[in-house]
């Protein structure tokens, strides 16, 4: 016996139908998971994090034998309002897109461009020679290469235990 699942309008503009099992419980969780959805999916497409309302420059993290490079996508940007700093270990990417001027004279259907200010951190491995490190931007591409250098030894000290008596 096969259960059959058919599609029924939407609750909400924009929302996928429902699909009904004749199951109570099922058609309970899949109202349950399509209202967690709505909240996240959305968000999630747009930014890359849930509630987050600023753009979020997409990246490329690669690892060769001597080095890791990290490439940012940055369409749209000036290199000049791009900013990358290194403090206790952690790689911080900011920079901010400006909008554009608005024509008041345009009725927009879709606006799916975003600006604003952005910033990703990335903790660096000890092995990154961190006053090596080089940046390039180039056709709002940044390519981040952060040369690896020798593990760290752990330094091991020596502890004397001194005597419980007297």
């Amino acid at each position: 016996m096969s259960t059959q699942m058919t599609p029924t309008k939407p609750d909400r503009p924009g929302m996928p139908g429902l699909f009904r099992t004749g199951d109570p419980f099922l058609d309970l969780r899949d109202r349950i998971d399509r209202a967690f959805d709505s909240v996240f999916r959305t968000d999630l497409a747009r930014t890359g994090w849930p509630g987050w309302d600023k753009p979020m420059p997409k990246v490329d993290v690669a690892e060769t034998g001597t080095a890791l490079t990290i490439t940012a996508d940055l369409p749209g940007i000036d290199e000049k309002d791009v900013e990358l700093t290194v403090a206790d270990g952690i790689l911080t990417l900011k920079g901010e897109k400006k909008a554009e001027s608005e024509e008041k004279d345009k009725n927009y259907h879709v606006m799916e461009r975003s600006c604003g200010s952005f910033a990703r951190s990335f903790r660096l491995p000890e092995t990154v020679k961190v006053e090596d490190i080089a940046a390039r931007f180039d056709k709002g591409v940044l390519t981040i290469t952060l040369p690896k250098g020798e593990t760290p030894k752990p330094e091991v000290k020596r502890i004397t235990i001194a005597n419980g008596g007297a």
